[in-house]
């Protein structure tokens, strides 16, 4: 009976990798709601226990700097321990620290300077902690799991979950602020980390081959035009030569451009709806959710476009062409929402803006992934670096421009920094792969 089963089971394609990408993507949900917590309920935290926009600043910046600087050991952390006992134990230390920020002392409690250490050690520790995901995840889960010329698409949907995750934060933070405070809006939203990390465990696997639900034809079908093992030699230089690479540097360079415009929107989109263009704070939640809805869809459709290109075209210009329209498009779209003078108009062109940032996401990915192949997490690692130190810098230059020069030239930069991510993009060869050789 059991091995009648079996070979039934080996005749038909299963689609367990599918299953493998919808916890990722539902990781990536509750990741962004536990990391854009901080800048919906950071508008009462700041009158509440004494901050000023600076000093949120201050705390928006810690967690960059954490997600940042522990990318690429994030992505070594991954291939050491692999991908499942990885996101499992990150996980579980997402829950911890999102249930100690919700018990921070007040201001009865403790002076503003300890208050203002104790959240940015916590922030920091969280962008520790939340920095091997994507690593993982895309560059080593999708990596693993997906066929080549297929890892596009999947990273796509994982910035799709990103993004709804963050436009489930706006609505949801704000909704909890106002009924029961910014602490419950951390304690109540905790569990969800700790949920992923049982699932995750439960059900993810290393390698396709070692799941007990994968058929021979979907394993087939996962393996098909991959390097052998034989031709693949991991060495101890292996990570010297993806941190030197050429089209890694620039993509991480062209990601730093890239995601200063992301953490315009990550940090301050809330605040500045509130603050500059005067909506209520209900209104403004859901106002803030709309980028990142539009960039939910924009993700999922870069992605597939990626894909397409590169099977028609090849990866050097599949990646490409997603990339320079994408930067091109965000650019002139952020400029245009930082003029207007109505305030929904201002909404309509800063949410397509964020948008078409999203379209370049799985082109960002699958280039890094094409070009470091089997040390795909070490690759988006350092890619992802770049992408994240520049969190860090616009978390506390992007107010202090709006402070100096109002919030026109602030967004304005995003639109200077989005062109140079294009011109870098001119100088990629995706289709250039790292040739690692034994010693």
């Amino acid at each position: 009976m059991n091995t009648a089963t079996a070979t039934h089971s080996d005749h038909q394609r299963t689609n367990v990798r599918w299953v493998i990408l919808a916890l990722l993507f539902i990781a990536s949900f509750v990741a962004y709601i536990l990391r854009t917590n901080m800048s919906i309920a950071g508008e009462s935290m700041m009158a509440d226990l004494g901050l000023s926009k600076i000093q949120l600043g201050m705390v928006l910046s810690a967690f960059a700097w954490g997600y940042a600087i522990f990318q690429f050991p994030g992505g070594i952390f991954g291939n050491i321990v692999g991908c499942r006992r990885a996101l499992t134990i990150i996980a579980l230390l997402w829950g911890i620290l999102t249930l100690a920020t919700g018990l921070v002392p007040g201001i009865t409690l403790a002076s503003t300077a300890f208050i203002l250490a104790t959240l940015i050690g916590l922030r920091f520790f969280m962008g520790v902690v939340q920095a091997p995901l994507f690593p993982v995840a895309c560059g080593g889960t999708i990596g693993s799991w997906f066929p080549v010329s297929g890892w596009a698409f999947p990273n796509g949907l994982t910035s799709t979950g990103l993004a709804l995750g963050a436009a489930a934060t706006a609505p949801l933070i704000a909704w909890l602020m106002e009924t029961l405070g910014w602490r419950q809006s951390f304690i109540l939203t905790a569990p969800l980390a700790f949920l992923i990390a049982g699932v995750w465990w439960w059900y993810a696997r290393d390698n396709p081959a070692d799941h007990p639900r994968v058929s021979k034809k979907e394993l087939v079908l996962i393996n098909a035009n991959r390097l052998s093992p034989e031709q693949i030699i991991a060495n101890r230089s292996a990570w010297k030569r993806v941190l030197k690479n050429r089209d890694i540097l620039l993509l991480a360079a062209s990601y730093f451009c890239m995601n200063y415009v992301f953490y315009i929107f990550f940090n301050w989109f809330f605040i500045y709806l509130v603050d500059v263009r005067e909506f209520k704070i209900m209104e403004g939640g859901y106002f803030a959710a709309a980028p990142w809805m539009v960039g939910a869809v924009a993700a999922s459709v870069g992605g597939l476009w990626c894909d397409r290109l590169c099977k028609r075209f090849g990866p050097r210009w599949g990646c490409r062409i997603p990339g320079i329209v994408g930067l091109s498009l965000a650019a002139g779209l952020l400029f245009l929402g930082a003029i207007a003078k109505n305030p929904y108009l201002a909404v309509v062109f800063l949410s397509l803006s964020f948008g078409c940032t999203q379209l370049t996401e799985g082109a960002y990915w699958a280039a890094a992934i094409f070009v470091s192949g089997k040390h795909a997490s070490a690759g988006t690692g350092v890619m992802n670096t770049g992408g994240n130190v520049v969190g860090g810098i616009g978390a506390l230059l992007v107010p202090i421009t709006a402070e100096a020069f109002g919030w026109v030239p602030a967004l304005a930069t995003g639109s200077v920094f989005a062109m140079i991510g294009v011109g870098l993009w001119l100088f990629v060869r995706a289709d250039k792969p790292i040739t690692f050789h034994s010693t």
